[in-house]
């Protein structure tokens, strides 16, 4: 009688259980249906709005009816924007992974297929041609990899998204023109999640301004036509203020007596002033009496490369705002037209986690050397905050979080973990 009692029992309080579950999860089923709803009411509301500022901008009637019924929120554009990696990526690690023999003889063999354009291209703006194809093979391998999300969808998405509305607003709306403009299908129009587009990654505006028809068949296609895409380039890079006759930089030697104090934009110098504190060429030669202004990196710290940027680095920094990117296009520019790349050794560094930058930060403040809130990102204050920590300690003051600049502050690595002592 007790285990039936028992089982009769257990029956009831499961099978109450179960209601209450299923209860629990038909009210959050009903709450996500609702929250959904919303977020879609949210979006049309929003995309609707994008149309009547698309025909009071004067795109035509026929685009915005067959456009904007079919725009689709795209959640993983919204994840994308605010994600940030888990670790942070040193120089030797950027470097090796798009620095390749693989680019570097792709970009010949393109050379010898364009060859013609290309220094037509350079004859014209001034932009030699290793120079547009070490772009091409960083954006999109040559074109092998143009991005797969839907332009239209992404850029309509974050212009709904409060974070940075008013730039993407701008951002759909010169893509829909274009659309119109070129007479591209919507369908065929796919980049990366931020609405950069075909072999060049041109964000809309850039293609508005500085896209041209390179094969001349009247249409200016950044997806199709690879000849567009290599004279969009030049025209971009010398309205961007590319310098003919102008190298991007030059990897260097600096003398074992060199103040990395000095390094940096902020410190340019003439070579000639360079080549007197005697910095050289990578294979020992003299650097130079020029005038030309340039300024010392040392992206990798003490221990890795050294080199010495000159007008046109800014220039390539102006497409993206990196200096890794800038050295990268450099050196694979340099090894397309037959150069053998750099002669230093990258060092061998950590991959750093985010969390290893945020201790560093921290520790850093707690001592007295501002670097502002802790972000894990390695920027200009970072920089400056461990170059002053560096120079009180009699370090090598090279503003680079280097593994002995994180002993010193006692911040532990371990299999991408960090604890602070």
């Amino acid at each position: 009688m007790r285990l039936a009692s028992f089982q009769s029992s257990f029956l009831s309080t499961f099978s109450l259980k179960g209601g209450l579950l299923r209860t629990s999860f038909a009210i959050l089923f009903s709450g996500a249906l609702v929250s959904n709803a919303s977020a879609n009411e949210q979006f049309a509301s929003c995309t609707a709005a994008l149309a009547d500022k698309a025909k009071q901008e004067g795109v035509s009637q026929q685009i915005i009816d067959d456009v904007f019924p079919r725009l689709i929120h795209q959640d993983r554009v919204i994840e994308l924007d605010r994600s940030q990696p888990e670790f942070v990526q040193t120089f030797p690690g950027y470097f090796s992974k798009r620095v390749t023999d693989w680019r570097t003889e792709k970009g010949k063999e393109m050379y010898a297929k364009h060859e013609k354009l290309l220094h037509e291209l350079s004859d014209k703006y001034g932009v030699p041609p290793h120079y547009l194809l070490a772009f091409w093979g960083l954006e999109t391998n040559f074109g092998s990899y143009k991005g797969k999300m839907p332009v239209l969808d992404s850029l309509a998405t974050l212009a709904c998204d409060k974070r940075r509305s008013k730039y993407f607003t701008q951002e759909f709306l010169v893509a829909v023109k274009l659309m119109e403009r070129e007479k591209l299908q919507k369908e065929d129009m796919i980049g990366s999640w931020a609405g950069a587009m075909g072999h060049t990654q041109f964000m809309p505006s850039a293609y508005t301004h500085y896209a041209i028809d390179g094969d001349g068949d009247g249409q200016i296609n950044l997806w199709a036509s690879e000849e567009d895409a290599l004279s969009s380039a030049a025209n971009f890079l010398a309205s961007l203020g590319w310098k003919r006759s102008f190298r991007w930089g030059r990897e260097v030697q600096l003398p074992e007596n060199f103040d990395y104090q000095e390094s940096g934009y902020k410190n340019r110098k003439p070579l000639s002033e360079w080549n007197a504190q005697g910095v050289k060429k990578a294979d020992g030669s003299e650097l130079g009496e020029g005038d030309t202004t340039a300024y010392v990196i040392v992206p990798a710290g003490h221990n890795g490369p050294a080199f010495i940027a000159y007008q046109n680095f800014r220039v390539i920094m102006r497409w993206n705002n990196s200096e890794f990117y800038a050295i990268a296009v450099g050196v694979l520019a340099d090894r397309i037209s037959g150069a053998t790349g750099i002669k230093a050794t990258l060092p061998d560094l950590p991959a750093y986690n985010r969390k290893d930058i945020i201790a560093l930060q921290s520790k850093l403040n707690d001592l007295g050397f501002d670097v502002g809130k802790p972000d894990g990102i390695i920027g200009p204050a970072t920089r400056e905050g461990i170059r002053n920590y560096q120079i009180s300690n009699n370090m090598i003051a090279d503003g680079f979080p280097g593994l002995e600049v994180m002993a010193a502050l006692d911040i532990s690595i371990e299999n991408g973990t960090t604890s602070q002592s």
